[in-house]
Parts: C-alpha cells; structure tokens; sequence
C-alpha cells in the first residue's frame, strides 16, 4: 500500500442494476412461467431475488437459463441487462375500414391500445409481445367485424368496461390454469354489431 493507496486491485466494481434491467429480469421470469419453462415456485423464488438485486451480477444467473442465445432456436430473446430500455408508446391507436389488422410476433405493447375499426378482422396475439407494464388498456371503437385477442397463460381479461350492442362475445378471464398473473388486459370502451373473442396459447412443453 501506498500513500493510502491499494496497489493491485481486483478488477472494476459490479455495475448497479438500475428499476430498468430489475423490470427486463422480471419480464423474462414472467414470459418463462407463462409458457411453462418456470414452475410457480420457481418463479416465486426468482422474483425475490430479482426485486432485492443491487447489481447486474445478482440478475443475470436468474435469467440466464432463459435468454435465448443470438441465431438460436429459443422462444426468448429479449435486450442485455445494462443496456438501456426502449421506452413504451403511450398511445398507439390502429385505424381501419373495411380491411384486416394483425398484430403478432414480437411487438412493444404500448400503455393504452385504441382500436378504431369498422367492418373489419382484427387479430390481436400478444402471446410474444414484450409488456411494458402490469397492465393493457385496450378502448375499443369498434362497429361490424371480429376482434380476436390471443393471450399468454398468466394473462387476465376484465371486460366490465366495454359496452356491447348486437354483438356476440366470447371472452374468458384467464387461462384455467392457475398460472401467476403477468399481464392484466382491460376492455373498455363500445362494440356494435360485431364480435370479440379471447383464447389461450397452451404452455410450451
């Protein structure tokens, strides 16, 4: 030691993880348990280490097994921890007449979907989509046509503020399965003369 000063130290500290790689590390536990790669405890467990980690070092063994590596076959693969995170779109509102609208495979859910559409299909798969907060707010403007919404286990539907008329639902709360719940999906708004539906993506095995 020199002048107070430690010669040959160990390398440069741990990075701090900061609420955004805390909030990545739990959106991939949450993604795992809803396809049934993490059983509920294991889940549990992992979401308390995850919620009391300071650094990146104390999240990464928690994902590690569930990160899908680059070019290969694995269902995940979501931005490093560290790296900052895209923001979320607040508001993104879909516009149509007389056409289709499909939104599936990886997509940011914004905060408040709004879904302004006439006489036309809608399929909605959020089974993939990276969830940008607890909740989705979907307000509906819809008159004619089907709207169809594909959910992840561990997701949860409450339709109790979406108004109907001469129109035909076919809209369950949640998957049957038990699973913990990642995402709760809110219907709001009014449906004429159309249809809306919702199912369940089995859990991978």
């Amino acid at each position: 030691m020199t002048d107070g000063i430690t010669i040959g130290q160990a390398g440069p500290p741990a990075l701090r993880a900061s609420d955004a790689d805390r909030d990545l590390a739990i959106e991939l536990l949450r993604a795992a348990v809803g396809d049934g790669r993490l059983d509920p405890v294991e889940f549990d467990e992992r979401l308390d280490g995850a919620l009391a980690a300071r650094t990146v070092d104390a999240l990464a063994p928690l994902v590690a097994d569930l990160v899908a590596v680059p070019g290969g076959d694995g269902a995940l693969s979501l931005p490093l921890l560290g790296a900052p995170a895209e923001p979320a779109t607040e508001l993104l509102t879909i516009n149509e007449r007389h056409g289709t609208v499909r939104r599936d495979g990886r997509w940011t859910l914004p905060y408040r979907l709004a879904l302004r559409t006439a006489w036309c299909d809608v399929l909605l798969d959020l089974t993939s989509a990276v969830r940008s907060a607890p909740e989705l707010l979907i307000d509906l403007r819809v008159r004619g046509g089907a709207v169809e919404l594909v959910l992840a286990p561990g997701m949860v539907v409450d339709a109790n503020e979406l108004s109907v008329r001469h129109s035909q639902l076919a809209i369950g709360s949640d998957a049957g399965d038990k699973t913990p719940e990642t995402l709760h999906v809110r219907l709001a708004g009014r449906m004429r003369h159309g249809s809306l539906s919702t199912r369940w993506q089995a859990p991978r095995r």
